[in-house]
């Protein structure tokens, strides 16, 4: 047994924790939990937990739906919120899911991201990645037609009317807690809307941190009598919600992201990278941006990119190389925009990665960054200029991702193929809708 099995059996008797929650994900991103006693624990360590694989979207056939869990001991750690009543003091720990021949299940989000990083190490590389997560805060309601933000801030106003002021504070504290470091929080440009970013680390501990977080952003949601939402676009009149991702490579302690001598301080690894996300953006924005309303954002929120660009301190480009601290090697990094709160962490960085590395191993050229505001170019204007737009809707986006062999191999062929035909079924009973706008225009012809 490993000195982190050890911790874990040791921390779980010394703080008296009652149950221990084992996590993972299914393809779409949705967080999935077993509870057990600690008296199953070591046992669990050994050999894992059984479930039915039927039973999760996209993880087995019925005829082979045995699949186990097996608890990440590194990712071991206390709950907060329950820690005040004893009886119920609870910890999590993440897990690998593998077949009963203890083969890693292909279709485990956690193992496809695990399998780039493990590509990025075979290239010398360590990823890193530093997300800003945006998410609206609502006033509970079963009224869906009738969604009311919780004040009316701006961007990086101090509400003085709000009807949870202290939300980010205990928010924070909870992640703190749980070994999740941020480096800022404020509110975001549309009412209610808040943004917490979380502090680098690698993109692997970063997808499961994501994880966590929308749990606990949550769980204070619902102590402070309010809800939380990640949906991409929640209000025509607002601003969406974004993941903006920053990421950068490291070989050993450099940062590979790093040039003094380049004018943007970005080496040429960097430049490949960046051509590589753009280069296949098209193809995995069906990964990055995975439901119907996601292309509202995309096609009609502020700052959220509709074509794959690049630009220096640009926030309409798709990808943005920020110049603060421009001589400081550690901050070399570059901050992908398209990414919304509603991804799956796993799969959205696995695809991100994918396409940076191939633009490294290939030496992709990276055209020059756009200076202007891309929003206000029109169509013939970005094709006279070399930009590729990204899709419109979910519909043009699985399009995309349907002809790409590439987003096949970095998937494999299960995942592909299930979340195709998931998300095709998404877009035909959106697209079947009669919406209030149709009956309103529509009715009286």
């Amino acid at each position: 047994m490993s000195s982190q099995h050890e911790f874990v059996l040791r921390t779980v008797e010394e703080r008296d924790i009652r149950f221990i929650r084992l996590w993972f994900t299914d393809l779409m991103g949705g967080l999935k939990s077993v509870v057990m006693s600690p008296s199953e624990l070591e046992s669990a360590f050994d050999e894992g937990v059984g479930f039915d694989g039927s039973s999760i979207e996209g993880f087995s056939r019925i005829s082979e739906s045995d699949n186990i869990a097996m608890p990440d001991p590194s990712t071991f750690q206390v709950l907060p919120f329950e820690q005040a009543v004893p009886d119920m003091q609870a910890a999590r720990m993440f897990c690998d899911v593998i077949m009963p021949d203890g083969q890693p299940s292909l279709i485990d989000p956690r193992h496809i991201l695990r399998r780039q990083v493990q590509a990025a190490a075979a290239d010398g590389f360590t990823c890193m990645a530093s997300p800003e997560i945006e998410f609206f805060l609502l006033k509970q309601t079963e009224d869906l037609e009738n969604l009311q933000p919780t004040d009316n801030g701006g961007y990086f106003d101090q509400a003085t009317h709000n009807d949870v002021p202290l939300f980010r504070r205990e928010a924070i504290l909870a992640l703190e807690s749980m070994g999740i470091a941020t480096e800022f929080s404020h509110h975001e440009t549309a009412p209610g809307q808040q943004e917490i970013d979380l502090r680098h680390a690698d993109v692997m501990s970063m997808a499961d941190n994501i994880m966590t977080f929308r749990y606990i952003i949550k769980q204070v949601a619902v102590r402070q009598g309010v809800s939380a939402t990640f949906m991409p676009k929640p209000f025509e009149q607002w601003s969406g919600s974004g993941m903006h991702t920053h990421l950068s490579l490291f070989e050993g302690e450099s940062n590979a992201f790093h040039d003094p001598d380049d004018e943007f301080s970005l080496s040429d690894t960097a430049k490949q990278f960046i051509a590589g996300i753009l280069e296949h953006a098209p193809e995995f924005t069906a990964i990055t941006n995975q439901w119907s309303n996601s292309y509202k954002r995309l096609q009609f929120g502020n700052e959220a990119p509709g074509t794959a660009t690049w630009g220096v301190s640009n926030r309409s480009a798709m990808v943005r190389v920020p110049t603060y601290r421009l001589g400081k090697e550690e901050s070399r990094r570059v901050e992908i925009r398209s990414v919304d709160a509603g991804v799956n962490p796993y799969l959205g960085y696995a695809v991100l990665l994918a396409a940076g590395l191939k633009g490294i191993r290939e030496g992709y050229e990276l055209g020059d960054p756009a200076e202007d505001d891309v929003h206000s170019l029109t169509r013939r204007e970005r094709r006279a200029m070399g930009y590729k737009d990204l899709p419109t809707s979910l519909d043009h986006s699985l399009r995309m991702l349907e002809g790409s062999d590439f987003m096949a191999e970095v998937l494999g062929e299960h995942v592909f193929e299930f979340f195709l035909r998931a998300k095709w079924d998404e877009w035909h009973n959106y697209q079947k809708q009669i919406t209030t706008y149709e009956l309103a225009n529509n009715l009286n012809l």
